[in-house]
């Protein structure tokens, strides 16, 4: 049998009917089935929703009711930041293992992988190097869940959450799934199932973003998205509160990054500057990570010092350039890449050639960082109405969660923090 065929023998297939008819197929952990009379008396479900690459200031009533109302429901986190690289893979690993990118191994979407010789996506499973919520939280007996609408986010949380939902239908060139199909796969998800924890992600804003036009003034296409995927987060909110489990509900509310648009002439291609030095020349690996561009020097390691200093000096006399680091500087792994340079707000990178990015809506740098991030819900826990001038991270949800279920930190600690902030304690609630 292949890899693949083994993976499939391992797995059960639920076939569930929406109410609005819609067919959802669900692959479980062995022992997973639909959800017990028992199981839905339980006092605690956490919803994790990550609406993919929305701006804090796009959370306004008019576009967005819903997202707006349950923010002022529950407790606000105005200077919440998404952390380097603000890309989309290692932001939701840092949500669900609560350790920066030294430790997750994942520091971008995209690295040059001296293994394959060759810049690659980091979407295996493999990639991520410590264990993640799901299967911790699945550990202790509970059922954990799975939404995710993008592919690759898809494959390297592979089997991790008990419950699984393969993006799909998958739209061409985006590779991710419409928002209606995974409300619906979310729904189908909880009334089947009911996992104690699901992470979620709508992916249609940034992918509608990316491709926007009208980015850099009307925003079209940007509004229709955004009230489009309020509008399936309003809808699964009323079924939880249709359904009675409203009351045991925690709902964590984030973006991975926010966006940033760019004109088309407003582009930097590193890739020509690098070989055209002698000493660079066919031995700079670039991956593009939209406003962030990761050096890798791929030649004799006895020319690496110079080389890099080298590379350094170059990408900073390149116009739209804002600054370049070293990787430790950004909590990344020494072997993420030589140096990370970032751009300036109103610019993208292209690389390896000029024309490899011609998409308008862009991050990766630090414009993209600021984030919404509320905690709501109608569980007992939830601290309702409140601001919090803390600065919140992508890092801190795996912290939070943890707490909600008592569990411990993982091996050497989280490097995020809990959000007690947004949580009643349970003295508080005893005492009451």
């Amino acid at each position: 049998m292949t890899d693949m065929q083994h993976a499939l023998s391992r797995r059960n297939f639920l076939r569930v009917t929406t109410a609005g008819g819609a067919a959802v197929v669900l692959s479980t952990a062995g022992g997973v089935g639909v959800a017990s009379a028992e199981r839905r008396r339980r006092d605690l479900r956490v919803y994790v929703l990550v609406v993919d690459g929305l701006r804090p200031d796009e959370i306004e009533p008019r576009v967005t009711p819903n997202l707006y109302s349950l923010r002022g429901e529950g407790t606000h986190f105005p200077q919440a930041r998404s952390l380097p690289i603000m890309e989309t893979l290692p932001n939701h690993v840092m949500m669900m293992t609560g350790v920066r990118p030294d430790r997750s191994g994942v520091p971008a979407n995209d690295v040059y992988d001296p293994a394959v010789g060759e810049v690659r996506t980091l979407d295996r499973p493999s990639d991520i190097l410590v264990p993640t919520l799901l299967e911790r939280v699945a550990a202790t007996g509970r059922v954990t869940g799975s939404v995710l609408s993008k592919e690759y986010l898809y494959t390297i949380f592979g089997e991790r959450a008990s419950v699984r939902w393969e993006p799909e239908p998958l739209i061409p060139i985006t590779d991710h799934a419409p928002d209606i199909a995974t409300r619906h796969a979310l729904s189908a998800m909880v009334e089947e199932t009911d996992p104690d924890l699901v992470f979620v992600n709508f992916g249609d804003v940034d992918r509608v973003g990316h491709a926007d036009l009208t980015g850099t003034t009307l925003r079209l296409a940007r509004n229709a998205a955004l009230a489009s995927t309020d509008a399936q987060v309003g809808r699964f909110v009323d079924e939880l509160k249709e359904s009675g489990r409203w009351d045991s509900s925690v709902l964590v509310v984030l973006a991975d990054h926010s966006m940033d648009w760019s004109y088309g002439h407003r582009l930097i291609s590193l890739q020509w500057r690098m070989d055209r030095d002698d000493l660079l020349a066919d031995k700079v690996a670039i991956a593009q990570n939209g406003g962030a561009d990761l050096l890798t020097f791929t030649g004799q390691e006895s020319e690496r010092g110079a080389a890099v200093e080298r590379m350094r000096r170059i990408a900073l006399e390149a116009t739209g350039v804002l600054s370049v680091h070293r990787p430790e500087e950004l909590r990344l792994a020494p072997d993420a890449a030589d140096l990370v340079v970032y751009c300036k707000a109103g610019w993208r990178f292209s690389d390896p050639t000029p024309i490899s990015n011609p998409i308008p809506g862009n991050h990766g740098h630090p414009v993209t960082e600021p984030i919404p991030f509320f905690i709501a819900g109608g569980h007992p826990r939830v601290r309702r109405g409140a601001t919090s001038s803390a600065p919140a991270h992508t890092v801190d949800v795996a912290p939070t969660v943890g707490e909600l279920f008592g569990l411990p930190a993982i091996t050497g600690g989280y490097d995020g923090t809990p959000r007690h902030e947004a949580l009643i304690s349970r003295e508080e609630l005893a005492a009451s």
